[in-house]
């Protein structure tokens, strides 16, 4: 029995290998690509330091403040902001910090030389020889070094909301108090991981809600246990990496806020002057990062330097000609003939008008029942459309009216808005059955065209300030 028991001992141990030689062989190698967030691990010395690598263009490393979490950043204002600017506009890598995150905790704080090291080992494992390098808040410190220590691996710095000392000594006046930020740095210990620290570090405008301040526990409690949050904050505060101010050879951009309440500003302006040909950029506001999209026009500036150009803005008000069309006593009508009978001649009516629209470059906003909202970029096209529109109308049975103004329009979307469109609507309500009636901005736009135009007094328009003149477009 002994026998039989060591033999199947000893078929299920090779079993056992010959399934962990088959999983070895399935395992992907450093060169696969990753699954799900895309988060993979660099080594450096014995820590596995988390990195993401997202986007094409000029690579860029970030380097995070006193903690990070590089998968909840993407889901945490501020934080979320930095790594869709930037992974937009160039090839982002984003890592966490040793001791943080989901990187290798370790029993002790890092040095300065062990986080360069890490840097480098991210910067390997990405396949990046050189980058441009944003230090951001407690990252500057590190970010300075770096930059000093190896030029020859950074393209650019840029320094955002940043120091290179911030605790006060003889020679440095400017310093924040060292008692004072020690007691911060006791109660962050205390509070840490219920939502109520991370406010008070870092988005200082984050909406006080119940969702927000589950988020934010979440975040910290998964970015770094009490103790490592307090430590990395009392090593923000005890930090001094003057001496490499005058190294830095790369091109760098030094951000602040005017009243940033963590970092005040005059450490940036400090930054600044020590750095040779640095650019200084004081934007205003008594935050540090911003949860509510406040930091956009850092980020404008930031692509800026990276790429030698900003993004363009986005246009949310352009030049339009409205029509709105309806089918003149639809209700009527549609008693007179029928429910079946009506909804055959509204589908031609409406299948007409798109052919119109499409023909004469309109644009289909929406539909108003027994009518469309179309917008134009130019007021002849849209006149000429309508004609169309109330012409093949009558063909089939229907009188169909239109209105038109020409003016400024806010794009929501899809949709448009604003005055134009308000007084658009005011004008088609004062067209009689088959007219086309429009504003004398209109009939202005469209002079020396073979448009005629007979006029139709001067009108006040409900919500509008001021009298109107109005036309109808003569007909074909």
């Amino acid at each position: 029995m002994e026998e039989r028991q060591a033999a199947r001992d000893l078929a299920a141990a090779e079993a056992l290998a010959a399934r962990l030689a088959r999983l070895s062989d399935e395992v992907p190698g450093s060169d696969a690509e990753p699954t799900g967030t895309g988060t993979r691990y660099a080594r450096s010395g014995d820590f596995s330091i988390a990195y993401q690598a997202v986007g094409s263009g000029r690579d860029v490393v970030l380097v995070p403040g006193s903690l990070s979490h590089i998968e909840l950043g993407w889901e945490t204002p501020a934080a979320a902001a930095m790594y869709r600017r930037l992974s937009a506009c160039t090839r982002m890598i984003a890592f966490d910090k040793r001791g943080t995150g989901l990187s290798d905790r370790g029993s002790t704080l890092p040095t300065l030389e062990e986080r360069m090291d890490d840097v480098r080992a991210v910067m390997d494992a990405a396949g990046t020889e050189r980058a441009a390098v944003i230090g951001v808040s407690e990252g500057g410190p590190m970010a300075l070094l770096f930059a000093a220590t190896y030029p020859e691996r950074v393209s650019a710095l840029v320094l955002w909301c940043t120091f290179a000392r911030l605790g006060w000594a003889p020679d440095y006046p400017i310093g924040v108090d060292l008692d004072a930020g020690e007691a911060f740095c006791a109660q962050i210990e205390k509070t840490w991981g219920y939502g109520r620290v991370w406010p008070l570090i870092s988005v200082h405008d984050a909406p006080d809600d119940e969702a927000m301040r589950q988020h934010l526990a979440r975040f910290e409690r998964a970015a770094a246990t009490p103790s490592m949050a307090a430590a990395m904050n009392r090593f923000g505060l005890r930090v001094d990496a003057r001496q490499a101010l005058s190294s830095i050879s790369a091109p760098t951009l030094v951000i602040h806020r005017t009243e940033d309440p963590l970092v005040p500003a005059v450490h940036g302006r400090y930054l600044a002057d020590h750095i040779r040909d640095a650019r200084y950029v004081e934007f205003p506001g008594a935050f540090h990062f911003s949860a509510t999209g406040k930091d956009e026009e850092v980020l404008d500036e930031i692509e800026e330097f990276l790429t030698g150009s900003r993004p363009a803005a986005p246009i949310d008000r352009v030049l339009k000609t409205v029509l709105f069309t309806d089918i003149a006593k639809s209700t009527e009508r549609a008693a007179q003939i029928g429910d079946r009978r009506w909804r055959e001649l509204l589908d031609a009516h409406d299948a007409a008008v798109r052919h119109e629209l499409e023909r004469y470059g309109g644009v289909e906003v929406k539909t108003t029942g027994d009518g469309f909202l179309a917008s134009f970029d130019g007021p002849a096209r849209a006149i000429r459309c309508a004609q169309a529109i109330t012409s093949r109308a009558r063909a089939i049975g229907l009188e169909v009216r239109a209105g038109l103004h020409s003016g400024e329009c806010e794009i929501r979307g899809d949709d448009i808005a604003g005055l134009t469109v308000h007084i658009a609507a005011r004008v088609i309500g004062l067209a009689d059955p088959g007219q086309i009636l429009v504003t004398s901005t209109v009939r202005d736009l469209v002079a020396g065209s073979d448009l005629a135009f007979d006029a139709r007094g001067r009108h006040a328009l409900k919500g509008v300030p001021g009298e109107w003149e109005l036309l109808a477009v003569r007909n074909l």
